[in-house]
């Protein structure tokens, strides 16, 4: 019998590197990489003209919203997002509202979830106020549990290290990770009282408030849980030189700590704040361009694990407020991650084997997704297909998701997702949703 789909005359990454070949899809999976000749007949063909196929981006680090925050995105908009930048799967943070933190509210979101999607989509969850639930949250299909330090979310004291301690210990008894935004509290606080004190409302206020210092504190505390726990941590959007040398230092003692950093920390600096403003506002913020270079001399010695969007949806109003202390931080980053990738690697700073390291097998690993990150026979079929030649400029004002803005909006761009396909099914072509929202899967 004929397979569901063969994609043709293309360049297909594979763990031995980029190979002129062509791929079958059956069934949602790859059932074959070979040469055209190899390959079994298909009731549908796709002639991809030379492009490069590479396994679909996982983004760890996206902020769907929904629910009592869909004004600022929703599960289709945010994933149809997705798919526009070669995205084929969402791990979703718990910072909703309601907040992510229990099965019932897991749930429910997954419920919501699985009529609205386009790309698949796992789910994070907050601590819950009963440790005694954290399995059965795993069970109900969360993939790792997320750690505000910066403000609490979720049912845990942050200040309480014995119970923080108890929380890691039975999150070591599910596998699943624990996902950390390493802002101490205390440090951000009694800054941000001081600075607020002198009348202060201005960019420089922001940066002073949320420093290196806070990140490396948090960071410090973290690795010495982990140490006693033994749980898996991931060190969220690592900003700073310093903190990637708390990483860098834990992981040589032998801790199971892994970190991501973002686009806008490895691309855009405190000028870019300075001229885009509140556009590029985030939590950590822009660092210096000493902490950007640190940042990419560990990318080019495979020292970082992931890249991810931190995709974080405001409405234009909250990012225009006039008080600094008031604007929503954060910046949309789904379709613009790979484009700005790709054109790293078109200039010869990123290799793309990183890249495909860092966006999709490593993310798999940490989270302990079967079958997915890679282009191998008998995995789900979530590719994106990419013309590494195609040249654009960033327009924000066509973003399929309600945030229309960006600090890389105008951006010259080379290297374009044209195609995504999520469980072998075409739901983007040309930058075009091509498919029913729900085509997306839950995945625990």
């Amino acid at each position: 019998m004929p397979v569901d789909l063969v994609l043709s005359n293309a360049k297909i990454y594979t763990r031995e590197g980029v190979v002129e070949a062509g791929l079958a899809i059956d069934n949602q999976r790859i059932s074959r990489i070979a040469k055209e000749t190899n390959l079994p007949q298909a009731s549908a063909k796709l002639d991809l003209q030379g492009c490069t196929v590479l396994p679909g981006l996982i983004d760890m680090h996206v902020h769907l919203r929904d629910q009592q925050l869909a004004y600022k995105e929703d599960f289709f908009t945010g994933t149809s997002a997705a798919a526009a930048g070669g995205v084929t799967l969402t791990v979703d943070m718990p910072n909703n509202k309601p907040v992510t933190m229990s099965p019932k509210s897991l749930r429910e979101r997954m419920k919501i979830a699985e009529k609205r999607i386009i790309v698949n989509a796992a789910f994070y969850s907050a601590f819950p106020r009963k440790l005694p639930e954290l399995p059965s949250i795993v069970d109900e299909g969360a993939v790792g549990f997320k750690l505000f330090l910066s403000h609490r979310i979720g049912g845990l004291d942050i200040e309480d290290d014995d119970m923080l301690l108890k929380a890691f210990k039975r999150v070591k008894g599910t596998n699943a990770p624990v996902t950390v935004h390493a802002e101490d509290r205390e440090t951000l606080e009694n800054t941000k009282k001081e600075i607020k004190k002198a009348g202060r409302n201005d960019l420089n206020a922001h940066l002073e408030v949320h420093s290196p210092e806070a990140e490396i504190k948090a960071m410090r505390r973290i690795v010495q849980l982990v140490k006693e726990s033994r749980v898996r941590a991931h060190f969220c959007h690592v900003s700073s030189a310093a903190g990637l040398g708390v990483f860098l230092a834990a992981r040589k003692m032998g801790v199971s700590v892994s970190c991501e950093v973002t686009p806008h920390h490895m691309l855009l600096t405190q000028d870019h704040l300075r001229w885009c403003r509140n556009l590029a506002l985030v939590n950590p913020p822009l660092r210096t361009g000493m902490n950007v270079e640190a940042l990419w001399n560990a990318i080019t010695r495979k020292s970082i694990d992931v890249i991810a969007s931190d995709h974080g949806p405001h409405t234009i109003e909250e990012k225009e407020a006039e008080s600094i202390w008031n604007v929503a931080p954060g910046i949309p980053g789904l379709e613009t991650t790979l484009p700005l990738l790709l054109t790293k690697v078109n200039e010869g700073r990123l290799a793309l084997p990183d890249l495909v390291r860092m966006t999709s097998e490593k993310p798999a690993e940490i989270l302990c997704l079967k079958d997915r990150g890679s282009l191998d026979e008998g995995y789900f079929g979530d590719l994106v297909v990419v013309d590494m030649n195609r040249e654009h400029k960033i327009d924000a004002s066509r973003f399929l998701s309600k945030a229309k803005y960006s600090p890389f909006d105008g951006w010259e761009v080379k290297g374009m997702p044209t195609k995504t396909f999520v469980n072998g099914q075409l739901v983007m072509d040309d930058g075009e949703i091509v498919t029913e929202p729900g085509t997306g899967q839950i995945v625990p």
